[in-house]
């Protein structure tokens, strides 16, 4: 090829490859990738903001309930100095201002913040807002200004304050005093006002758990009291007709009469375990079979995995009292009592069953008082004990009883294994 057609060609190759696009750097590579993750965490961030609180509403929502969680729980113990140290700083959160106190109608109970030289003053004014005699009312809202507050300490910033009555119904426990530093507007004293209805609320929830609990005690004092009488004079009697004719079997038997009377009326705890309250039962038809003889049949049925299981003290006994009292007594021929707890998952079933005389389903429907002797006993224990079980466990486990005129009788039972606040401590449940 001539020189001058090469260098021509030559010319051209190298402008035909200046047109060719460049092959990417390692420069263009880290922008591209780095550009991806920007957007990538650009997108993680904004679906998170989409999830969190976003209006300011939302967030003194949030702020006001998480506050008033803290304060409740020492409240729903009721009024004491302990309670009130609990819950006075969540309250003073909630409410603002220089201080806040909780006062009993004759002394202070808690104080967070300056101020508390003037409690005297407070509680002067809290008895004279109260109406004669200590269940007339609960008082009134009392507003005080600096007048009302004489201080000789320069350093006080103590220029008013706010006190609301705390009641737990008809009766005044006490006062929220409200510690502001300036004259009490109207939008303070109606705070101070709506946190101490609220504080109320919770000593009136207080209040309605230990009447629960001395309505438990009563109940449990009612069931000792049906047992005594015909039981002992039962469990006597078959006793004394044994001292001569079987020496070494009436002792045995005094011994279990003496345990089972020990855990009827044990003042330790409201609940025991299913172990322990089929162990009472045992002994219980351990002496009633010495009465009855081979009249009597029991038929026992136990899971293992429930022996654990936490129920309420004498939840039991009565039905298999009422089982051998209503069912067998007045059965000619032998009778038979089942006593079966079998394990349903989360729950524990138990059923006190006896093939003996039965009843009309209509007594059960009647008032516990209506009837007459046995039926009466009878109808008053089982409610007793249903009662007992739905107000521990909940509407859905009360008793289920099945029964017809001679066709015997079977009460049934759904015992949650888990519940909250009921557990066994220290040997004793509580």
């Amino acid at each position: 090829m001539p020189a001058g057609l090469a260098s021509a060609a030559e010319g051209q190759l190298v402008s035909a490859q200046d047109l060719l696009p460049a092959s990417p750097t390692a420069a263009t590579v880290a922008a591209v990738v780095l550009g991806a993750v920007l957007l990538a965490v650009a997108v993680v961030l904004r679906s998170r903001k989409r999830r969190v609180i976003a209006t300011p509403t939302q967030r003194a929502t949030y702020q006001v309930l998480h506050v008033a969680s803290l304060a409740a729980p020492p409240l729903r113990s009721g009024l004491t100095e302990t309670t009130a140290a609990k819950a006075i700083r969540p309250l003073h959160q909630l409410l603002g201002g220089p201080a806040l106190g909780l006062v009993a109608p004759d002394r202070v109970l808690a104080w967070e913040g300056p101020g508390e030289h003037h409690a005297p003053a407070v509680l002067a004014a809290l008895a004279d807002s109260r109406p004669e005699g200590l269940h007339e009312g609960t008082g009134r809202v009392i507003a005080l200004r600096a007048d009302d507050l004489p201080c000789d300490l320069l350093e006080c910033p103590v220029r008013g304050a706010v006190v609301v009555p705390l009641s737990t119904g008809e009766e005044m426990v006490g006062a929220l005093v409200a510690i502001v530093d300036t004259d009490p507007v109207p939008g303070l004293v109606r705070a101070a006002v709506e946190t101490a209805e609220w504080v109320s609320a919770q000593l009136a929830f207080a209040e309605l758990d230990v009447s629960r609990e001395r309505l438990a005690e009563a109940q449990l004092r009612a069931l000792r009291a049906q047992i005594s009488p015909h039981f002992i004079y039962n469990a006597l009697s078959a006793i004394s007709a044994l001292v001569r004719t079987d020496p070494e079997r009436a002792r045995e038997l005094i011994e279990e009469f003496a345990e089972f009377v020990r855990y009827s009326v044990r003042a330790h705890g409201e609940y025991t375990t299913l172990a322990e309250e089929l162990r009472s039962i045992d002994r219980y038809l351990l002496i009633e079979r010495a009465r009855f003889g081979d009249r009597l049949q029991v038929r026992l049925q136990v899971a293992p995995e429930v022996l654990p299981v936490v129920v309420p003290y004498l939840c039991l006994q009565p039905l298999v009292e009422n089982a051998v009292r209503h069912g067998l007594a007045g059965k000619a021929g032998t009778g038979t009592v089942s006593i079966i707890a079998s394990d349903a998952g989360s729950e524990c079933l138990i059923s006190v069953e006896d093939d003996g005389v039965g009843m009309d389903p209509d007594q059960l429907r009647r008032p516990a008082g209506g009837g007459r002797g046995e039926t009466r006993s009878a109808h008053v224990g089982l409610t007793n004990v249903d009662d007992r079980l739905r107000s521990v466990f909940g509407p859905g486990c009360g008793l289920v009883v099945e029964t017809a005129p001679g066709a015997g009788t079977k009460v049934s039972m759904r015992v949650p294994k888990f519940q909250p606040g009921v557990r066994v401590v220290s040997g004793w449940a509580s």
